[in-house]
Protein backbone atom coordinates (compact mmCIF):
# COMPACT_ATOMS: atom_id res chain seq x y z
CA UNK A 1 0.00 0.00 0.00
CA UNK A 2 2.66 2.42 1.03
CA UNK A 3 6.56 2.05 -0.96
CA UNK A 4 9.17 4.06 -0.68
CA UNK A 5 12.13 3.63 -3.02
CA UNK A 6 15.04 5.47 -2.12
CA UNK A 7 13.67 8.27 -0.87
CA UNK A 8 16.00 11.53 0.42
CA UNK A 9 14.92 14.09 1.85
CA UNK A 10 17.07 17.22 2.95
CA UNK A 11 16.83 20.16 4.69
CA UNK A 12 19.62 22.78 3.61
CA UNK A 13 22.62 20.60 4.19
CA UNK A 14 20.75 18.07 6.74
CA UNK A 15 19.89 14.36 5.34
CA UNK A 16 16.72 13.72 7.19
CA UNK A 17 16.00 10.65 5.14
CA UNK A 18 19.13 9.17 3.47
CA UNK A 19 18.42 6.86 0.03
CA UNK A 20 15.02 5.37 2.35
CA UNK A 21 13.57 2.24 1.43
CA UNK A 22 10.20 0.53 3.29
CA UNK A 23 7.00 -0.43 2.55
CA UNK A 24 3.80 -1.38 3.66
CA UNK A 25 1.18 -3.63 3.05
CA UNK A 26 -2.42 -3.43 2.62
CA UNK A 27 -4.18 -3.90 6.11
CA UNK A 28 -1.05 -3.48 7.98
CA UNK A 29 -0.20 -1.67 10.95
CA UNK A 30 3.52 -0.51 11.39
CA UNK A 31 4.53 1.90 14.16
CA UNK A 32 7.57 4.21 13.29
CA UNK A 33 9.71 5.10 16.83
CA UNK A 34 12.92 6.65 17.50
CA UNK A 35 14.72 9.95 18.68
CA UNK A 36 13.25 13.55 17.74
CA UNK A 37 14.62 14.43 14.46
CA UNK A 38 15.15 10.74 13.28
CA UNK A 39 12.61 11.56 10.05
CA UNK A 40 9.63 9.69 11.02
CA UNK A 41 7.45 12.89 10.99
CA UNK A 42 8.85 13.89 7.77
CA UNK A 43 7.59 10.46 6.30
CA UNK A 44 4.19 11.50 6.75
CA UNK A 45 4.63 14.77 5.77
CA UNK A 46 6.08 13.39 2.70
CA UNK A 47 2.92 11.37 2.63
CA UNK A 48 0.59 13.93 2.95
CA UNK A 49 2.71 16.05 0.44
CA UNK A 50 3.20 18.76 2.40
CA UNK A 51 7.08 18.21 1.36
CA UNK A 52 8.50 17.32 -1.44
CA UNK A 53 10.99 14.34 -2.04
CA UNK A 54 14.55 15.16 -3.11
CA UNK A 55 15.47 11.99 -4.53
CA UNK A 56 13.52 8.62 -4.96
CA UNK A 57 9.36 7.84 -5.58
CA UNK A 58 7.07 7.41 -3.09
CA UNK A 59 3.91 4.79 -4.09
CA UNK A 60 0.33 4.67 -2.42
CA UNK A 61 -0.94 1.51 -4.13
CA UNK A 62 -0.62 0.99 -7.73
CA UNK A 63 -0.28 5.19 -8.07
CA UNK A 64 3.31 6.72 -7.95
CA UNK A 65 2.57 9.68 -5.38
CA UNK A 66 5.94 11.64 -6.00
CA UNK A 67 6.32 11.32 -9.68
CA UNK A 68 4.20 10.66 -13.13
CA UNK A 69 5.07 9.34 -16.10
CA UNK A 70 5.97 11.68 -19.44
CA UNK A 71 7.47 10.91 -22.59
CA UNK A 72 9.07 7.61 -21.58
CA UNK A 73 10.48 9.21 -17.92
CA UNK A 74 9.40 10.23 -14.96
CA UNK A 75 9.19 13.78 -13.55
CA UNK A 76 7.96 15.18 -10.54
CA UNK A 77 4.16 15.13 -10.36
CA UNK A 78 2.10 18.49 -10.78
CA UNK A 79 -0.67 19.12 -7.93
CA UNK A 80 -3.32 17.89 -9.86
CA UNK A 81 -1.85 14.61 -9.65
CA UNK A 82 -0.50 14.57 -6.05
CA UNK A 83 -4.34 15.89 -4.89
CA UNK A 84 -5.74 12.90 -6.44
CA UNK A 85 -3.69 10.45 -4.99
CA UNK A 86 -3.52 12.42 -1.91
CA UNK A 87 -7.52 11.19 -1.54
CA UNK A 88 -6.68 8.11 -0.54
CA UNK A 89 -4.63 9.31 2.62
CA UNK A 90 -6.10 10.21 6.33
CA UNK A 91 -3.80 12.05 8.57
CA UNK A 92 -4.61 12.64 12.15
CA UNK A 93 -2.04 15.53 13.76
CA UNK A 94 -0.39 16.42 16.98
CA UNK A 95 -2.55 19.56 17.28
CA UNK A 96 -6.47 18.43 16.18
CA UNK A 97 -6.85 20.96 13.70
CA UNK A 98 -10.81 21.06 13.23
CA UNK A 99 -12.58 23.95 12.49
CA UNK A 100 -13.40 26.33 15.35
CA UNK A 101 -15.98 28.12 13.85
CA UNK A 102 -17.93 24.84 13.05
CA UNK A 103 -19.98 22.13 15.00
CA UNK A 104 -18.77 18.98 14.81
CA UNK A 105 -21.09 17.73 12.35
CA UNK A 106 -19.80 19.79 10.03
CA UNK A 107 -16.35 19.84 10.50
CA UNK A 108 -16.66 15.85 9.39
CA UNK A 109 -18.71 16.90 6.37
CA UNK A 110 -16.97 19.41 4.82
CA UNK A 111 -14.15 17.68 2.99
CA UNK A 112 -16.47 14.57 1.84
CA UNK A 113 -19.28 16.71 0.17
CA UNK A 114 -16.64 20.02 -0.97
CA UNK A 115 -13.63 17.45 -2.05
CA UNK A 116 -15.24 13.92 -2.67
CA UNK A 117 -18.41 15.52 -3.86
CA UNK A 118 -20.93 13.35 -1.84
CA UNK A 119 -24.41 14.43 -0.72
CA UNK A 120 -24.92 16.28 2.36
CA UNK A 121 -27.00 13.57 3.29
CA UNK A 122 -24.65 10.87 3.03
CA UNK A 123 -22.09 12.25 4.41
CA UNK A 124 -24.12 12.97 7.84
CA UNK A 125 -25.27 9.71 7.77
CA UNK A 126 -21.39 8.96 7.93
CA UNK A 127 -20.58 11.15 10.39
CA UNK A 128 -23.09 10.51 12.54
CA UNK A 129 -22.24 6.46 11.98
CA UNK A 130 -18.12 7.45 13.20
CA UNK A 131 -18.98 9.26 15.20
CA UNK A 132 -20.73 6.44 17.12
CA UNK A 133 -17.77 4.45 16.49
CA UNK A 134 -15.75 7.15 18.53
CA UNK A 135 -18.05 7.67 21.32
CA UNK A 136 -19.02 10.70 20.45
CA UNK A 137 -22.66 10.59 19.33
CA UNK A 138 -23.70 13.01 21.93
CA UNK A 139 -21.00 15.70 20.77
CA UNK A 140 -22.49 15.94 17.07
CA UNK A 141 -23.74 19.64 17.75
CA UNK A 142 -21.26 20.89 19.63
CA UNK A 143 -18.55 23.28 19.12
CA UNK A 144 -14.05 22.48 19.40
CA UNK A 145 -13.93 24.85 22.13
CA UNK A 146 -16.78 22.70 24.34
CA UNK A 147 -15.30 19.62 23.90
CA UNK A 148 -12.01 18.74 26.00
CA UNK A 149 -8.63 17.71 23.63
CA UNK A 150 -9.42 14.05 23.97
CA UNK A 151 -12.75 14.58 22.30
CA UNK A 152 -11.29 16.88 19.33
CA UNK A 153 -8.72 14.10 18.70
CA UNK A 154 -11.35 11.75 18.40
CA UNK A 155 -13.57 13.97 16.33
CA UNK A 156 -10.31 14.42 13.60
CA UNK A 157 -10.24 10.58 13.80
CA UNK A 158 -13.16 10.67 12.96
CA UNK A 159 -13.07 12.78 10.22
CA UNK A 160 -9.87 11.47 8.70
CA UNK A 161 -12.36 8.36 8.29
CA UNK A 162 -15.13 10.13 6.51
CA UNK A 163 -12.66 10.58 3.66
CA UNK A 164 -12.86 6.33 3.43
CA UNK A 165 -8.80 6.68 3.18
CA UNK A 166 -6.97 3.76 2.10
CA UNK A 167 -3.77 4.61 4.79
CA UNK A 168 -4.89 6.40 7.90
CA UNK A 169 -1.77 8.24 9.12
CA UNK A 170 -1.24 9.29 12.36
CA UNK A 171 1.48 11.81 13.75
CA UNK A 172 2.25 11.92 17.57
CA UNK A 173 -1.94 12.44 18.25
CA UNK A 174 -1.88 11.69 22.06
CA UNK A 175 1.66 14.17 22.70
CA UNK A 176 -0.61 17.09 23.36
CA UNK A 177 -2.84 15.77 25.68
CA UNK A 178 -2.77 14.42 29.39
CA UNK A 179 -2.61 10.67 30.19
CA UNK A 180 -6.40 10.07 30.91
CA UNK A 181 -7.38 12.04 27.34
CA UNK A 182 -4.58 10.36 25.78
CA UNK A 183 -5.81 6.36 26.94
CA UNK A 184 -9.43 7.57 25.76
CA UNK A 185 -8.02 8.24 22.05
CA UNK A 186 -5.57 5.37 22.16
CA UNK A 187 -9.01 2.97 23.07
CA UNK A 188 -10.92 4.33 20.01
CA UNK A 189 -7.56 3.82 17.48
CA UNK A 190 -7.05 0.09 19.53
CA UNK A 191 -11.05 -0.42 18.43
CA UNK A 192 -10.39 0.70 15.08
CA UNK A 193 -7.67 -1.88 14.50
CA UNK A 194 -9.37 -4.90 15.95
CA UNK A 195 -12.58 -3.81 13.25
CA UNK A 196 -10.91 -2.80 10.42
CA UNK A 197 -8.33 -3.24 7.82
CA UNK A 198 -7.08 0.05 7.12
CA UNK A 199 -3.54 0.28 6.60
CA UNK A 200 -2.45 2.49 9.15
CA UNK A 201 1.05 4.08 9.55
CA UNK A 202 1.68 5.58 12.91
CA UNK A 203 4.47 7.69 14.57
CA UNK A 204 4.42 7.64 18.73
CA UNK A 205 6.05 7.54 21.91
CA UNK A 206 3.28 5.47 23.34
CA UNK A 207 5.09 2.45 23.40
CA UNK A 208 2.29 0.24 25.04
CA UNK A 209 0.03 1.69 22.29
CA UNK A 210 2.57 0.51 19.67
CA UNK A 211 2.83 -3.09 21.05
CA UNK A 212 -1.05 -3.77 20.89
CA UNK A 213 -1.80 -2.54 17.78
CA UNK A 214 1.33 -2.77 15.60
CA UNK A 215 2.25 -5.58 12.99
CA UNK A 216 5.38 -4.07 12.48
CA UNK A 217 7.78 -1.67 14.54
CA UNK A 218 10.31 0.25 12.54
CA UNK A 219 13.04 1.64 15.19
CA UNK A 220 14.56 5.03 13.06
CA UNK A 221 18.30 6.80 13.60
CA UNK A 222 19.20 9.85 11.73
CA UNK A 223 17.12 8.50 8.60
CA UNK A 224 17.78 5.07 8.57
CA UNK A 225 15.71 2.49 9.56
CA UNK A 226 17.85 0.63 12.54
CA UNK A 227 15.67 -2.14 13.24
CA UNK A 228 12.43 -3.57 11.70
CA UNK A 229 10.28 -6.43 13.52
CA UNK A 230 7.17 -7.82 15.04
CA UNK A 231 6.41 -5.61 18.30
CA UNK A 232 6.86 -8.42 20.85
CA UNK A 233 10.29 -9.12 19.10
CA UNK A 234 11.69 -5.52 19.36
CA UNK A 235 10.34 -4.64 22.42
CA UNK A 236 11.84 -7.81 24.37
CA UNK A 237 14.65 -8.59 22.55
CA UNK A 238 15.86 -5.92 20.69
CA UNK A 239 19.42 -6.43 18.64
CA UNK A 240 20.87 -3.36 17.93
CA UNK A 241 22.39 -0.57 20.64
CA UNK A 242 21.22 2.24 19.19
CA UNK A 243 17.60 0.07 20.08
CA UNK A 244 18.03 -0.47 23.67
CA UNK A 245 19.40 2.74 24.52
CA UNK A 246 16.21 4.79 23.20
CA UNK A 247 13.60 2.46 24.66
CA UNK A 248 15.51 3.06 28.14
CA UNK A 249 15.07 6.48 27.65
CA UNK A 250 11.66 6.49 26.43
CA UNK A 251 10.36 3.67 29.29
CA UNK A 252 12.46 5.46 31.63
CA UNK A 253 10.51 8.53 31.16
CA UNK A 254 6.72 6.60 31.01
Amino acid sequence: MIRFDRVVKRFGDNVVLDELDFAVRPGERVTLIGPSGSGKTTILRLLMTLERVDGGTIHVGEDCLTHVRRGGRLVPADEKHLRKVRRRIGMVFQQFNLFPNMRVLRNITEAPVHVLGRSTEDAERRARELLDVVGLADKIDAYPTQLSGGQQQRVAIARALAMSPDVLLLDEITSALDPELAAEVLDVLRDLARTSDITMLCVTHAMKFARDVSHRVLMFDAGKIVEDKPPAELFENPEQERTRAFLRSVLDEA
